[in-house]
Formats: structure tokens, sequence, C-alpha cells
């Protein structure tokens, strides 16, 4: 796995489960190296706003609990015929 790819799995994770996002609010830069990240990356994440991720995971989680439908992407509502020319 890229060490970009491990971030975005680790802000995903840090956004979706509570226990996580507590010990790393606990304990910043000790979760983002048990989480294997680069250096570079632990050291960002140690001045991450933190109140902003509260506030995106309850906000990802009231989302997720409504149970909305998806919409279709937007390439799929666009006025004109999407048939190719022959």
């Amino acid at each position: 796995m890229s060490a970009g790819a491990r971030l975005e799995a680790f802000l995903a994770l840090l956004y979706t489960d509570p226990s996580a996002r507590r010990d790393f609010l606990a304990d910043p830069r000790g979760t983002a190296e048990r989480g294997g990240l680069a250096d570079a990356d632990i050291e960002a994440l140690a001045h991450l706003d933190r109140v902003g991720l509260k506030l995106a995971a309850e906000s990802f989680e009231a989302k997720r609990s409504q149970g909305r439908p998806r919409r279709r992407p937007w390439w799929l509502r666009l006025p004109w015929p999407r048939r190719r020319p022959r």
C-alpha cells in the first residue's frame, strides 16, 4: 500500500470509528505511528484541526444514518443524449 493510500485509509478510519478517533485525539503521534504512517504524515496529523475532525465525523455519521439514496453521478444527469455516435 502506498503512503498516500495508507494516509487516506487512516483518515477514513478516524472519520468513521469513534474509538479510533478517541485514541487519536488522546495521542495523535502515537496513534499515527501505530498506523504505519510516514514521518511527514505523522507530523501533519499532529497539527490536525481537532474541532474540524469531530464536526466532519459527526456530519458523516448523520448522513449515513439518514439512509438516503446516493445521487446519480453528474455525467448521468447531463441534459444531452448519452448515446455514442456511430
